[in-house]
């Protein structure tokens, strides 16, 4: 191919790249993730067989030696070597689909950084870029979801930040003053979308990133009174910031949408403090794997092991931590002191040739301010995040326009066409042979994989037990190396779903029982020491126990196995409270009634405050007719707000006669609540409820409770206008 025909497909192909951002194919598992990340790969291993033909043909478009490549080599060749020396390397190497971060994803994003810094020469090529960027964040902004088709709103947050200083980059380059202001168009519709989004990290990362814009600008500017205004509006900012800091829980702050955010940033937050405990987590390990850490990616793994119970006082939900929301510790603690080393000298050199470029009058002031503010805004947002696909994408733009800015003025000789010749012929023939396999065996086929569990959940939904096993047995039989997510949703259906197999002919539910298992040792085999993947193999092993009840030999193999894999996932996470609540089940299956509340006793000391367990023991002791303690933990279990975890109707209604006896109000009235949510057309409840309210003077939530008693029973139409009669007068 000509020299023009390489240049013209390889651009093409970096300009589409930024379609993807709008690609959600909902017939994948996680479709925000993976529907852009897999078809990202696929672009870019197509264009790097075009990449390495063109170069070799024409070798004066090879990139030239810079710190900030040499930079991002090392960093990514640090993750492979600590993927290869972690525990897990399948996870740090290939990645999870939930994330799509392993690292053969994010080496796409250093060869798209190749491709960028070889064939973007002229300004026109990035000023096109630009425009496509911002004209696409644009369009995502229009979207009325904080997240639009990015799926999470701490990346959209990310992603707007680049695209607000991409135009202001466009703004001071453009030397036609009536097209200039047009770049402005988008700005108010990023404010918007910024707020929709309200990510604290992202707020503080751009509120630091303009801080440090005006402080440049103070410094650096030499006509003495735009200087004097930039001073004066980087005290008056600075000021103002920390002012509604000082005031942010005053109504003056909370009152105002634009102020709101800074009231949002308080360190006493319960998402602040389990942060704090998992960066805790990191430090701790971060000696037993100083130099490459655990593996890339290998951060949950830490997490479970020093994991802290009193986490639970701070959150009940998201226990799971497989970032440490902090880039700068995630990477330490992954891939050790030489990760965060070639981590921090890419920014170190982008910095070094910033200065530079400036100094040398390569870079002008607007554009040395402006990237340096980018790059502070981002990495601050970063300490409170991690990289998604739309900042890796957004960073090798970055990254590479700084290359051209500090490597634009040098000559180059645009090279003569070149007849088709046997090296080109071979490179691409052979490249692409290799590329073709890599593209079908991990993309491709994970494709595939994807979509077919996909039609295995819809399948459990529609109640089709066999169909679901077929479906994806079928998925699972591409033999991909994403297949652990796959694996653990349909562990995860079945762990909760093994009575369904009892109408099933006796040799199919084996085999389904089977494969279940050897699914999910498969997991287990990735990391013996993944709590996660070892609790779920011992719920299986326990359910199939419970399915074999009656056949002994079965029951003891089954019963034994889960426990051993039980005290694994213990051992890897001794501090997870949960997870002794399903070794108390175990024990319960088998009949050992002792160790079953010896275990959720102990379960309870970890943290007397998390209810859970209060609530587990109290119904474990009125299954094993133990009622005088049971009531004990019960007191305890409503008194801290466990009566949502109370079930099923039968046992709630026996608790409130307990307690209507003793004529504890508080506790009948959490109970009614409780049981109107679990038989919501239930009338006769809600007016129970209603009365309770009343009774108490509660009289907003008894007006509530009677209407509701109304809507479900009309014929009580009477009671009810007259019991609100009562509650007017």
């Amino acid at each position: 191919m000509s020299q023009k025909t390489y240049l013209w497909i390889l651009k093409l192909g970096i300009y589409a790249a930024f379609i993807i951002v709008f690609f959600v194919f909902k017939n994948l598992l996680f479709p925000y993730i993976t529907s852009k990340q897999i078809s990202f790969n696929i672009l870019i291993e197509a264009l790097f067989i075009l990449w390495l033909a063109f170069i070799i043909k024409y070798p004066e478009y090879k990139p030239k030696m810079s710190y900030i490549t040499y930079g991002l080599a090392g960093f990514f060749l640090t993750l492979v070597i600590s993927s290869i020396f972690g525990v897990d390397f399948n996870l740090s190497f290939w990645g999870d689909i939930e994330r799509m971060l392993g690292v053969f994803h994010i080496l796409h994003f250093l060869a798209y950084y190749l491709i960028i810094i070889s064939v973007f020469r002229e300004w026109k090529d990035w000023k096109i870029l630009f425009i496509i960027s911002i004209v696409f964040a644009l369009f995502m902004s229009f979207n009325s979801k904080g997240y639009g088709t990015i799926g999470n709103t701490a990346y959209m947050s990310g992603y707007i930040i680049f695209n607000i200083y991409f135009v202001l980059l466009l703004f001071f380059r453009e030397k036609h003053l009536g097209w200039r202001w047009l770049y402005f168009i988008p700005l108010p519709f990023y404010v918007m979308a910024f707020r929709r989004a309200s990510t604290t990290g992202a707020h503080v990362g751009l509120g630091v990133g303009i801080i440090f814009l005006l402080f440049l600008y103070a410094v650096l500017c030499k006509h003495k009174k735009l200087k004097i205004i930039m001073i004066s509006a980087f005290l008056f900012f600075t000021l103002f910031i920390t002012l509604l800091f000082v005031n942010k829980d005053s109504d003056w702050v909370r009152g105002n949408s634009y102020f709101r955010a800074v009231g949002e940033v308080d360190f006493q937050k319960n998402t602040f403090q389990t942060r704090l405990i998992s960066w805790r987590a990191a430090a701790k390990d971060l000696p037993s794997h100083p130099i490459l850490g655990t593996g890339h990616g290998n951060y949950a793994i830490t997490f479970d092991k020093y994991f802290d119970p009193s986490f639970y006082d701070y959150t009940r939900s998201e226990t799971y931590f497989d970032r440490a929301h902090n880039n700068v510790i995630d990477i330490a603690s992954t891939s050790g002191l030489a990760g965060l080393f070639t981590y921090l000298f890419i920014f170190g050199v982008v910095g070094f040739y910033l200065i530079q470029g400036y100094r040398q009058k390569k870079i002008n002031i607007h554009e040395f301010v402006l990237l340096s503010s980018l790059i502070v805004a981002y990495f601050v947002q970063n300490l409170a995040v991690f990289d998604s696909f739309v900042t890796y994408l957004s960073l090798m733009i970055v990254l590479g326009y700084v290359y051209w800015l500090y490597q634009s003025d040098e000559e180059w000789v645009v090279p003569r066409d070149k007849e088709l010749d046997n090296k080109e012929i071979f490179t691409l023939a052979g490249i692409s042979l290799i590329i073709i396999v890599i593209m079908y065996q991990f993309n491709i086929k994970p494709f595939q994989m994807l979509v077919g569990t996909i039609n295995g959940q819809r399948a459990w939904a529609g109640g089709q037990v066999e169909a679901t096993y077929d479906l994806y047995q079928e998925a699972l039989g591409h033999n991909t190396i994403l297949d652990r997510d796959s694996r653990t949703s349909l562990n995860r259906l079945f762990s909760g779903g093994f009575s369904k197999l009892s109408k099933l002919d006796p040799a199919k539910a084996e085999e389904i029982i089977k494969f279940n298992i050897a699914i999910a040792e498969a997991n287990v085999a990735y990391n013996e020491h993944d709590s996660l993947n070892q609790m779920m193999l011992a719920q299986l092993l326990n359910a199939a126990a419970s399915f074999y009840a009656n056949n002994q030999e079965k029951f003891e193999h089954y019963s034994s196995r889960a426990l051993e894999a039980i005290d694994m996932s213990i051992a890897a996470s001794p501090g997870r409270v949960p997870i002794y609540f399903q070794k108390a089940q175990i024990y319960i299956t088998r009949g050992e009634q002792e160790k079953a509340l010896e275990t959720l006793k102990y379960a309870v000391e970890l943290n007397p405050a998390y209810y859970d367990s209060s609530c587990h023991l109290a119904k474990t002791l009125f299954f094993f007719k133990q009622e005088e303690e049971g009531y004990q933990y019960m007191d305890q279990c409503l008194d801290m707000g466990g009566s949502s975890m109370l079930s099923p109707a039968d046992f709630v209604k026996n608790m409130i006669n307990h307690y209507v006896e003793l004529e504890d109000m508080d506790r009948i009235i959490l109970l009614y609540e409780q049981l109107t949510q679990l038989e919501k057309k239930n009338a006769e409840h809600w007016v129970n409820l209603a009365r309770l309210y009343y009774d108490q003077g509660e009289t907003d939530k008894a007006r509530e409770a009677a209407t509701k008693a109304g809507e479900l029973d009309p014929s009580i139409k009477q009671y009810v206008d007259e019991f609100l009669s009562e509650i007017s007068k």
